[in-house]
């Protein structure tokens, strides 16, 4: 019954109550908002750009990004605020450090990244450049990657103030979870299983990461804010690779992306996020809530980062 109820409220959230309409000045923050160039992406990307903030889209595409980097500025043509394209090409882990070495060589501080970019569903044997199933390898082992790469920037932000990390998850990341939620006997999934199944993982797995590494970063004391969130039911283009029959009925309920983005917003920005509750998963339109016992197991998360570790060891 509580999983019913969770998902209702995911597929029809009450009315935000933290918005670009009442978000301050972000004048002298920089942000990094990953798969930045379309749908939650470039919304959350527009109202931070509107309130003056410096914003990194970061995605494959040079000219996707520029186009989407134009249409918000069209949008907001009095904002003080930048928009930056970097180049991340989450599907090859051997680009990562590229990315990550650009934007340190440019910037000083990073007040959130937004780890939002992924994949859904997509066709039956997709895989990364280095052979990852690839919803696991483009929505869990780039951006741990990614992240990692960025420590020094993200600390010397957190030693300033507050800096944080927003992991988007999804109601498929702690709602109806597969058994074993990770099978570590079958990461490379040879043994064949279901492309939902492997979402709802890759999914996990991001709850999985924002939880270790608030809890390592709380151990350690550096400052760093770790979240994870389910932006909602939304008009995205990752429904691009749903079976057309799974797309009809999913539209049905689906919300345009703004709404997402204002849960991400909530997630990057609300005071109510704090060392107090550093790891806390946002469900839309910005409630904090326990995702679960099983998918917040201690033991889980450390052999899931450990897993991560080992993945990207090479990457470095």
């Amino acid at each position: 019954m509580a999983t019913v109820k969770s998902l209702y409220k995911s597929m029809f959230p009450s009315k935000p109550t933290f918005t670009d309409s009442n978000l301050p000045s972000q004048r002298g923050k920089v942000f990094l908002i990953t798969g930045g160039n379309g749908g939650l992406g470039q919304s959350l990307g527009a109202m931070l750009y509107a309130k003056d903030a410096k914003v990194y889209i970061a995605a494959r595409s040079e000219a996707k990004a520029q186009k989407t980097i134009n249409e918000i500025k069209a949008l907001h043509p009095a904002s003080a605020g930048e928009l930056v394209f970097l180049k991340l090409d989450l599907s090859d882990l051997t680009t990562i450090k590229a990315s990550a070495k650009e934007f340190l060589a440019k910037e000083s501080r990073l007040d959130v990244l937004w780890n939002n970019a992924g994949v859904m569903v997509p066709p039956q044997g997709s895989n990364t450049v280095q052979g990852y199933e690839l919803q696991v390898g483009t929505n869990n082992i780039a951006p741990f990657l990614f992240t990692e790469l960025l420590q020094p920037v993200l600390l010397a932000t957190a030693r300033m103030g507050e800096a944080r990390v927003v992991w988007t998850s999804s109601s498929a990341g702690y709602l109806g979870l597969p058994n074993p939620i990770i099978d570590f006997n079958n990461m490379d999934y040879k043994r064949e299983e279901g492309i939902w199944t492997k979402y709802g993982r890759s999914k996990a797995g991001n709850i999985l990461h924002c939880v270790e590494y608030a809890r390592r970063s709380d151990k350690a004391n550096i400052g760093i804010l770790h979240t994870a969130v389910d932006p909602g039911w939304l008009k995205t283009g990752l429904q691009r690779s749903t079976p057309a029959y799974q797309a009809f009925l999913i539209n049905m309920v689906l919300s345009e992306p703004k709404f997402g983005a204002y849960t991400l917003l909530f997630a990057g920005l609300h005071p109510s996020i704090t060392k107090e509750n550093n790891g806390v998963f946002v469900a839309p339109p910005g409630r904090l809530i326990n995702p679960g016992k099983d998918i917040l197991d201690k033991d889980l998360g450390q052999k899931y980062w450990e897993w991560t570790e080992k993945q990207i060891e090479h990457y470095r």
